[in-house]
């Protein structure tokens, strides 16, 4: 094909991922509340992606780089695109909140309330409410050439005035701009007093919007608006400081509120207004988006989750226990029996807590080594660890505080665990520590040291694993232990990476790992015996990686990616990739998990990992790829693996035009959910645990 595209662009590739989050909100078949959620979800997703990807490119054209991307695209010529796409999809979602989700939930007894709806009486409560509750904390600012335009901090909503004296009869000169922010410690959505057994809210923004002008006496409001300024969070902190990494860290959450501003979102109502904000922010008419709508779509996650609706979600889907820890022997008997594989959220994450506990309370357990990049605010797994400090284990956790957006909460209990008295050791210096595993040093009955690790394709999040699908590992084996061991050793001692046997590390190995067992199914693959990868991951952007399966997919190997995100390769072209077929699930769980499995002539290899295949992932990130040895978790992988590829009801395809079409059942057969049969499988395999295995322990030394 002489005009066909050699690479997909990356940033347009994620701003195509969130149209196919946006169809799950179009999707009538899906609640009306758990639609609210996918809304929500696509604006804040934009909200980063604007705040990082789009500061970079504009950071790019201030520097003068013009030079076009792998997608051969200048920064100029993307941001254009990325702005008409991101327009066309908010304006969509406006659309669909405003014109269908908001009527089914009003018809359903939640009711949001916007001021063309207010009755008189409503409007007084709310008048009375915005004098007693909010006036207290608003600080109403003038904007003039003397002072320049005050701080609107990031992603904070403003309510703008145009202003005009009550004695200037209507004289532009005697105009001004005033602002006030909405407060952000005031909630979101104010309850208004309802006869008819309704629940109506109205919206703090509207209710600011409507009376703020009386924060201005004297002075009447010609037109007002709502706006909101997204700011640079690109920014690096100074890893040579080598007084106080915290300090650092706390001065780039400070920084990040008075930033580079990259985009400016209004809502409807005032031309001029809009005008004025622009050129007072400093910003160009491209980076203006006006939303006929809700300029904060990221903030209806409050609203979805509202109590008493249940009716409007998804029914509750209960994790299943694993059946491997049901009993009453300890988690060191149940691993020594076989490697368990846990698969969150159709598995309860309660396993990996319990491993955490019991290590911190076992008089056997000498030692606890961990990684620690996102957790909840009150984590179970932190509450264990500060335990096992203060029972006297020594506990060694290496925290990334650059966890981008999570940094105010890793300091706060990174703070904790030193005070219990833990060796706290703060990632390494431009690296993010973004691999994730425990490793267990206890001391056996007959006077041995034997090693339990556990390693995950996702966070030690109680929270996350109730809503991201992901895979991990239990396992004494001999050499995975060993090598994990090693790992620790590594970053923290800021020691070179020894060669590993079992495990690959990066950005020391690991993409030359992986590049070179796709370039092994390439050599090994046959007419008659053709190979075979399938790959699960959240995003695929490495060039590298990209030729080589382009290379194995020349050789005739069938290769399989099921790709959550960004993908910037181009499948199905004749001489290129014709045998490569990419998929992407969007449903009710956030696939997150990272799998491979390669044919490798009959002898198949099967891999977890906490990388995605990005240059950032391979290249500049902490990352771990371990092996699953055990027979019935290889089995079990390769089934996950498979289902994706099977599935026609969340499914779309990658088309070689870039378009994601929809996978449609064959003729007759019923539509297949993969999240629905993996839920299915796992409360099966918990009913049906293996008895057999019970009578004895085996301990798996090697593979």
């Amino acid at each position: 094909m002489k005009d066909q595209v050699r690479l997909f662009n990356r940033e347009l590739s994620w701003v195509e991922f969130n149209a196919r989050v946006l169809e799950e909100a179009l999707d009538r078949s899906n609640p009306p509340l758990e639609r609210l959620k996918f809304i929500s979800i696509v604006g804040s997703n934009f909200d980063e992606f604007f705040m990082v990807r789009v500061a970079a490119i504009k950071a790019a054209i201030r520097s003068g780089e013009a030079m076009p991307d792998a997608a051969g695209m200048t920064p100029e010529a993307l941001l254009a695109a990325i702005g008409h796409r991101v327009r066309e999809l908010t304006a969509k979602a406006n659309e669909c909140m405003a014109n269908d989700i908001l009527p089914e939930l009003a018809g359903a007894g939640l009711v949001v309330l916007r001021p063309a709806a207010w009755t008189p009486s409503q409007m007084m409560n709310l008048g009375e409410f915005y004098r007693n509750r909010v006036v207290p904390t608003l600080t109403p600012l003038s904007v003039g050439h003397e002072c320049g335009f005050p701080s609107t901090g990031n992603l904070r909503i403003h309510a703008a005035f145009l202003l005009e004296p009550d004695d200037g009869i209507g004289d532009p000169a005697g105009r001004r701009l005033a602002i006030v922010q909405v407060p952000h410690n005031v909630e979101r959505f104010v309850p208004v007093a309802s006869d008819d057994g309704t629940t109506r809210v109205a919206l703090l923004d509207d209710i600011v919007l409507a009376f703020g002008h009386s924060l201005f006496p004297g002075y009447s409001a010609r037109e007002r608006i709502l706006f909101k300024v997204t700011r640079d969070a690109d920014i690096g902190v100074d890893e040579d400081r080598d007084d106080d990494f915290v300090a650092a860290m706390e001065e780039v959450l400070v920084n990040r509120q008075n930033s580079w501003p990259v985009c400016l979102a209004v809502s409807e109502g005032s031309a001029e207004l809009r005008d004025m904000l622009r050129d007072a922010v400093g910003l160009s008419e491209g980076d203006v988006y006006g939303m006929a709508g809700q300029i904060d779509l990221r903030s209806f996650m409050e609203l979805s989750q509202v109590k008493g609706f249940d009716s409007l979600r998804f029914p509750p889907a209960k994790p299943a226990e694993t059946g491997a820890f049901s009993g009453e022997r300890s988690v060191w008997d149940e691993i020594l029996k076989r490697d368990i594989l846990l698969h969150v959220p159709y598995e309860s994450f309660s396993p990996v807590i319990r491993f955490v506990e019991e290590a911190a309370f076992d008089p056997a357990v000498l030692a606890i080594k961990m990684t620690l990049y996102r957790t909840s605010g009150d984590s179970p797994v932190v509450k264990a660890l500060t335990a096992a400090a203060r029972n006297g284990k020594q506990v060694t956790v290496v925290v990334e505080l650059k966890a981008r957006f999570d940094e105010a909460r890793n300091i706060a209990w990174a703070g904790r665990l030193e005070q219990a008295g833990a060796i706290v050791v703060y990632g390494l210096a431009r690296l993010k520590v973004h691999a994730k595993a425990i490793l267990v040093i206890r001391r056996e009955d007959d006077g041995s040291i034997l090693r339990y690790a556990h390693l995950s394709t996702g966070n030690y999040n109680d929270r996350t694993a109730r809503l991201y699908a992901d895979l991990s590992l239990f396992t004494v084996n001999e050499a995975v232990c060993y090598d994990v061991g090693l790992f620790f050793n590594a970053i923290t001692g800021v020691s070179d990476m020894r060669e590993f046997r079992t495990i690959a590390v990066a950005p020391f190995g690991l993409k030359r790992r992986i590049i070179s067992m796709i370039d092994r199914e390439a050599e090994r693959s046959t007419r008659e015996n053709p190979g075979l990868i399938m790959a699960k991951m959240n995003a695929l952007a490495d060039v590298d990686v990209v030729e080589a399966l382009y290379r194995a997919s020349s050789r005739g190997v069938r290769v399989l990616l099921n790709v959550r995100g960004v993908c910037v390769l181009v499948p199905g072209v004749p001489g290129l990739s014709e045998n490569v077929t990419v998929v992407s699930v969007v449903g009710r769980v956030l696939e997150h998990a990272r799998a491979f499995h390669f044919r490798n002539g009959g002898a198949g290899e099967t891999y977890l990992s906490s990388a995605d295949w990005m240059p950032r992932n391979l290249d500049r990130r902490i990352e771990l790829l371990f092996p699953v040895f055990d027979e019935r978790a290889r089995a079990r992988v390769r089934d996950v693996l498979e289902s994706y590829f099977r599935d026609t009801r969340k499914a779309r395809v990658l088309m070689p035009s870039g378009e994601w079409r929809k996978a449609k059942p064959a003729d007759g057969a019923e539509p297949f959910s993969a999240q629905d049969s993996l839920r299915q499988r796992a409360e099966s395999l918990v009913a049906g645990v293996d008895e057999d295995s019970r009578d004895s322990l085996v301990v798996r030394r090697k593979p």
